[in-house]
């Protein structure tokens, strides 16, 4: 494609799935072609890119890696496909989330089923070193028995100065703040951890490009909950929590994923068992609720955003939807365009 883009999707083992998955985006009709695929791992269910475009970074979400307690993080390189470079264990069990520290030094992890995270150095090859940093969270659990009985850390996210990072504890109704360390140690900072509303189960949090809100999605909940961010001091200070779904919803459903549109005026969010995006717009004192439309699928786990087109991972009927972003007013259109893979779970763009 010569308007293309690469793009990369990780998946679960299930279903005939082969793995990492690479492929090329047409930026002017939103067709999507696969190009290749990266095998050899089990659950590579979560990916990051390096800012170079050169190294890619996953997750295995499993329980043990490699005859070691819990799962697994790989180092790959890019050149006319992924080059395995090394893999580590990330010391907890089912890590579900990876970022990387804007300056690259750093590989950030969460262990979504045993509530840890871990930190790990990048090498000068583009490989990681055995994990830097540990914290595993302990003590208080939520008020939902199945899904809260302990600490599930479901994502940590570094800000734009590096300096911090934000947690997500589905399990603990919680969203903390870490200090980061020039050694990528992570260190308790002065404000207590902000605890939400009971049941809430916060999943995936975002930081506004303006580096002065962030946002928080809350799976058990289906809700979104804003926060100021201050930057210079590493606080966050809640200040609305809306709904996910339509007023007249009242089957399960569990949020999942959540994007700032580039521009930073439109929020997107995603809903399992309603199986829509809701669309917010960003206004001066909140969100205002815009659109509910349908992921043409079944459980939209993660979405990426690609300035006029979102597109949709399906995991249970196996298909990625894209959708085109009316920039006036952030409105998704189903396009018609897609791809069929198996168990799609993480979708990112070089």
């Amino acid at each position: 494609m010569d308007t293309g883009v690469t793009f990369y999707v990780g998946t679960y083992s299930e279903r005939g799935s082969k793995g990492i998955y690479a492929g090329q985006f047409d930026l002017q009709t939103g067709a999507m072609e696969i190009t290749g695929h990266a095998g050899g791992m089990q659950n590579p269910s979560f990916l990051t890119l390096d800012a170079s475009g050169k190294f890619l970074y996953a997750v295995s979400e499993t329980r043990e890696f490699e005859g070691v307690f819990g799962g697994g993080l790989h180092a790959f390189g890019i050149d006319n496909g992924l080059y395995p470079i090394n893999a580590v264990p990330t010391h907890g069990t089912d890590p579900c989330y990876v970022a990387l520290t804007p300056d690259g030094r750093f590989v950030l992890v969460s262990n979504y089923s045993s509530g840890s995270l871990a930190v790990f150095a990048v090498r000068e090859d583009g490989g990681v070193s055995e994990a830097v940093s540990f914290v595993q969270h302990e003590g208080a659990s939520g008020v939902n028995p199945a899904r809260q009985e302990g600490p599930h850390a479901h994502c940590i996210v570094p800000d734009a100065t590096g300096r911090y990072a934000v947690v997500a504890d589905l399990g603990q109704d919680r969203v903390l703040v870490y200090r980061l360390g020039e050694d990528g140690g992570l260190h308790s900072v002065d404000q207590p951890p902000i605890d939400l509303a009971p049941g809430a189960g916060p999943r995936h949090f975002v930081f506004h490009p303006d580096d002065a809100r962030a946002f928080v999605i809350n799976e058990l909940g289906s809700t979104v909950t804003a926060f100021d961010w201050d930057a210079a001091q590493g606080r966050l200070a809640e200040t609305q929590t809306i709904t996910t779904l339509p007023e007249n919803f009242v089957e399960r459903n569990d949020s999942a994923d959540l994007h700032v549109h580039p521009n930073g005026r439109f929020l997107y969010g995603s809903n399992r068992g309603h199986d829509s995006i809701a669309v917010f717009e960003i206004v001066s004192d909140g969100l205002r609720p815009v659109q509910h439309i349908h992921t043409g699928g079944h459980w939209p786990r993660n979405f990426c955003i690609h300035d006029r087109f979102l597109l949709v991972a399906n995991r249970h009927t196996d298909r990625i939807a894209v959708f085109g972003i009316d920039e006036a007013t952030g409105r998704l259109s189903a396009t018609g365009q897609g791809l069929d893979i198996p168990s799609p779970v993480c979708i990112c763009f070089a």
